[in-house]
């Protein structure tokens, strides 16, 4: 019977603790209580019904920074999981839990990477810290977000910073993100008169006189992207209007929906032109609009850190990674800003999110051995 390794142990502890967002369940605790042992001095912060810790040791730069989330998404229908969520269950090579890919296998490789290069450079030079938060599945108002303030107020800023988001597709570490896009969302309220259907003419349907407007803003262009980012997109996440009876038109039709956008575009610019398409169809005296602008577009070029992500890779595994921008949104997003180099690498990611969601026992040991050789490179 193969022996379970360390990281695969930590990670079946962070797994049985049920912190669906923003609930920590103590994983926190439980994390610096495993790197306080090696020295760490620890700050855990209460902000809102959120918990964020910051985790150094060491007061010199250069200051590496592993950050990372402690909370998970909702399982979903426990009825479509194959095993309990929260007990890690090995199958077939394959480790099921809510939480093992996004994110706790990937916090416990880095934190059994810490201890091994520790183990063997105790007087390596600058620091090392862990940022870690439970509301990054969240809002993320009151998470990474709240550290970097207090990091900033006493000019503590990483040097570099590795984000273990699950980046890999198939093999661990054959995709590496070195940005993300930016996300805006709108929310449109469009107003008309209620009615009889068998008497339009004395109604005013929102839905029908919002289709021409939608449908150009599902099939504008918004631009090109660039040689590092792709195109900015737009879909609607929601559409909601009348449903009371079938011989009403509604009053009012409200729309949700969300552009992930390259930094060759601001989200002022995607802004402006939605509104002047209102105004063109006729629609902005009978509407009204929200927006939330959650995420600004960040990107790290090649660099040193980049450079000796890439190099570590190709020693171990003996490919070299894909840079790329793709994915969602990352806490990434508010540490990038202070000048921090910044690389996402962690586990597979095909199953984040999902029912049964699982990586393969072997990818969380190589992890580790990333993570270490990684620290190995940039502090010794």
């Amino acid at each position: 019977m193969k022996t379970i390794s360390k990281a695969v142990q930590l990670a079946t502890e962070l797994v049985a603790r049920p912190s669906i967002t923003p609930d920590d369940q103590d994983c926190q605790l439980l994390l610096a209580e495993r790197l306080a042992i090696l020295g760490f001095k620890v700050e855990h912060f209460q902000d809102q019904s959120v918990k964020n810790a910051w985790i150094r040791k060491g007061k010199e730069n250069p200051l590496f920074v592993f950050a990372g989330h402690t909370d998970v998404v909702p399982t979903g229908s426990r009825d479509l999981w194959h095993y309990d969520p929260f007990i890690l269950t090995e199958s077939d090579g394959f480790l099921y839990g809510r939480g093992i890919a996004d994110m706790k296998g990937n916090i416990a490789a880095m934190v059994i990477a810490t201890a091994h290069f520790i183990e063997k450079h105790p007087n390596h030079k600058g620091s090392i810290a862990f940022l870690l938060t439970s509301d990054e599945e969240g809002p993320a108002i009151d998470g990474t977000i709240k550290v970097i303030d207090r990091l900033k107020a006493r000019q503590e800023i990483p040097t570099w910073c590795v984000v273990g988001e699950p980046s890999s597709q198939d093999k661990v570490g054959d995709t590496i993100k070195v940005g993300r896009r930016g996300s805006l969302t709108g929310i449109i309220t469009i107003r008309g008169i209620q009615g009889h259907v068998a008497y339009p003419h004395l109604a005013d349907n929102p839905m029908h006189k919002s289709f021409n407007f939608l449908q150009q803003l599902i099939s504008e262009s918004w631009d090109e992207g660039t040689a590092e980012f792709p195109p900015t997109t737009f879909q609607m996440v929601h559409c909601q209007s009348g449903g009371e009876a079938s011989n009403i038109i509604p009053e009012e039709l409200k729309v949700q929906f969300n552009l992930r956008y390259a930094p060759c575009t601001t989200a002022n610019q995607l802004i402006e032109r939605i509104e002047n398409k209102l105004k063109f169809n006729q629609l902005n005296h009978c509407s009204s609009i929200q927006w939330v602008h959650s995420a600004k577009p960040f990107f790290t070029g090649p660099g040193f850190l980049r450079d000796q992500v890439v190099q570590v890779i190709q020693e171990v595994t003996g490919f070299s990674p894909k840079c790329c921008t793709s994915g969602g949104t990352s806490d990434g997003r508010f540490i990038a800003p202070l000048g921090t180099e910044l690389i996402e690498l962690g586990v597979c990611n095909r199953t984040i999110h999902q029912m049964n969601e699982c990586v393969k026992r072997e990818d969380i040991d190589d992890l580790t051995i990333l993570y270490e050789r990684l620290l190995t490179r940039l502090l010794t």
